[in-house]
């Protein structure tokens, strides 16, 4: 089959997760309880697909931070369904330990993971993990690449393994006209920065790409309350100030265009009654807007470079030409290779000599804006 549209892509994303028994209902558990925008477009796929696809009621969503023993277990017999992602590992290791948690606790319910990518450091930590999950009579675990899918194949014998596209492409044709802002003739380095930046993948300001914008997610600008900025004075404590200063101030009056634009997407968009009449609807809205804030950041550049994997879906899903480059392990090589090799307004490139070239030929070739939905 012919990959070369985000459409087809969710057409393979349905066909991996048709062979999944049905059900009425469910539970949804990992919710991103942090700003990482990508997460939250994997969550919002979740949902959608759950929804409108499968028709299926959630009965109860939520993170870690908000999850309750109680809450769950007053819920029928129904599947626990954790959400995709990249963390199926050691290198979040409490998403992970949650995970094994419930899987530990919950044998007589049917439990399946959507599509994640599997990475292990320690090999004791994948022993430890193949015991939880083989221990498990129901458990069914989907991949998002090749890697990752041998990776199950081997370790967690006991469990139903299946290969599939990322989330996030349940997405894939849908409106975004309502959010347009004013495009600029420049180009996007998303670049992460965390434990997942491939040293080489660095860039900076006075490279040869004119007009090169370096940042990561908009979200990663907020103020948020962590231990850095609590350190910086007492002050930081007061009940609601952070909060206002992100949502009041940095998302509000410093940005006016991007809240008017947010609040039509959030209140009038054609998804916001379904996620107004899930479980726990604020934090499917909260997902919605944060989906939003990216889509804003992309739309102002022609070109996006980006070594995160959800910087490349997101490119994708609105058809803005990019170039994807490899994190610090296979996941973003090895999901390009699974599945977005055929975009023909995708570049890959593993070496920091290429990038310039392949900067002009996509600019030569695209110059203008192709498609942006």
């Amino acid at each position: 089959m012919t990959i070369s549209t985000p459409e087809n892509v969710k057409e393979v994303l349905h066909k991996s997760l048709g062979q999944l028994d049905k059900f009425e209902e469910c539970i949804l558990l990992d919710n991103p309880d942090h700003y990482n925008i990508g997460d939250h477009l994997i969550w919002l796929g979740s949902v959608l697909f759950l929804t409108d696809t499968l028709k299926t009621k959630i009965k109860y969503a939520t993170g870690i931070n908000g999850f309750s023993d109680a809450s769950l277990k007053k819920i029928d017999q129904c599947p626990i369904i954790f959400n995709g992602g990249g963390a199926l590992g050691d290198l979040y290791e409490g998403f992970q330990n949650f995970r094994e948690s419930i899987i530990e606790n919950y044998r007589d319910r049917p439990i399946i993971i959507f599509p994640q990518t599997i990475y292990f450091r320690n090999p004791e930590n994948l022993k430890k993990a193949a015991k939880v999950f083989n221990s498990h009579p129901n458990l069914t675990l989907f991949t998002r690449d090749q890697v990752s899918y041998e990776i199950a194949l081997k370790n967690f014998w006991n469990c139903q393994v299946i290969k599939s596209p990322d989330m996030a492409f349940q997405m894939a044709g849908l409106s975004t006209d309502s959010i347009q802002p004013a495009q600029e003739d420049s180009s996007l380095y998303l670049c992460r920065k965390d434990q997942e930046l491939k040293a080489t993948s660095n860039l900076s300001l006075s490279s040869k790409i004119k007009n090169l914008v370096l940042e990561d997610w908009v979200s990663d600008r907020w103020t948020l309350r962590t231990t850095k900025q609590l350190s910086k004075g007492w002050y930081w404590r007061i009940p609601g100030l952070v909060r206002i200063i992100r949502e009041v101030y940095e998302r509000g009056l410093a940005t006016p265009k991007e809240w008017l634009s947010r609040q039509n997407w959030k209140y009038f968009h054609t998804n916001t009654a379904k996620f107004q009449t899930t479980h726990n609807s604020p934090i499917n809205l909260a997902s919605w807007g944060l989906m939003h804030s990216g889509i804003y950041q992309f739309k102002r550049h022609r070109l996006i470079i980006t070594n995160r994997l959800h910087g490349h879906i997101l490119s994708t899903l609105l058809e803005i030409p990019h170039i994807f480059l490899p994190n610090s392990y296979y996941k973003n090589e090895a999901f390009y290779e699974a599945w977005t090799s055929q975009i023909p307004f995708c570049r890959f490139i593993k070496e920091r000599s290429e990038l310039e070239v392949a900067v002009e030929e996509m600019l030569d070739y695209y110059p203008l804006s192709i498609g942006i939905k």
